[in-house]
């Protein structure tokens, strides 16, 4: 008899351990958690401030807009060399003609051609041009232009943008580089270790809090592909 009760409490005393340990476990993961939120929060708070800032405005720039100008407008037209048809043989020659005039290299530069095509226009068949489209951005200036291949001029419209601009383009990652790229994205994947952290420091590892959390994971994941699949 006394074999068994030594037995079972052995087996008891076993299973405080166990218990123990795996208490010491949750609470250091806890711990970890709890820095690593902190510390990911400190470099979200570095540029969420101006994210947050810039995404006001965007959300206002068509439905209860707010009055800022954000960009300065010109147009222009720049007549082009007289042997134009010889210097131009493709579009690239003529963005880096263009870049050489306006004096902006830019950091985003993107060029189409759309080839001659046959339209109609008011009941009749026009033959229309090739044409030029070009695109020159940076953070503080964008430039859009124009050029009908055998045209003596390029049309150009300028936007020179503000300071409060200049932020709002930095925000869409237009006229940035690589660089610029992967910092923002390293502030969207901030947020995501801050929601996931967060969830979990709530449910202090607790299974039916954790179910919790799953179950509202869950339940926003499927309805995000409810709406998807209606679009």
């Amino acid at each position: 008899m006394s074999a068994v009760l030594e037995g079972v409490a052995g087996a008891e005393a076993d299973r405080q351990v166990s218990a123990r340990r795996a208490h010491r476990r949750s609470v250091l993961f806890l711990r970890w958690l709890r820095k690593i939120h902190l510390w990911v929060g400190l470099w979200g708070a570095a540029l969420g401030l101006l994210f947050g800032a810039t995404g006001i405005l965007l959300n206002h720039r068509a439905i209860l807009k707010i009055p800022i100008d954000k960009t300065v407008q010109t147009s222009a037209v720049l007549p082009v060399p007289g042997d134009a048809s010889e210097r131009f043989r493709s579009i690239d020659d003529m963005t880096a003609w263009l870049q050489a005039e306006l004096k902006f290299e830019g950091m985003q530069v993107r060029g189409k051609a759309e080839p001659a095509r046959t339209v109609t226009w008011a009941d009749r068949e026009v033959r229309q041009p090739a044409r030029w489209v070009f695109n020159i951005d940076s953070p503080h200036r964008g430039v859009s232009a124009e050029y009908i291949v055998g045209n003596r001029y390029v049309k150009v419209d300028t936007r020179d943008a503000t300071p409060i601009g200049t932020l709002t383009r930095l925000h869409m990652a237009v006229g940035v580089n690589a660089f610029w790229v992967l910092l923002s994205d390293t502030i969207a994947g901030g947020l995501i270790v801050l929601c996931l952290t967060g969830l979990l420091l709530w449910s202090r590892m607790h299974k039916l809090r954790l179910a919790a959390v799953g179950a509202s994971l869950g339940a926003l994941v499927g309805a995000v592909w409810f709406l998807w699949s209606t679009v």
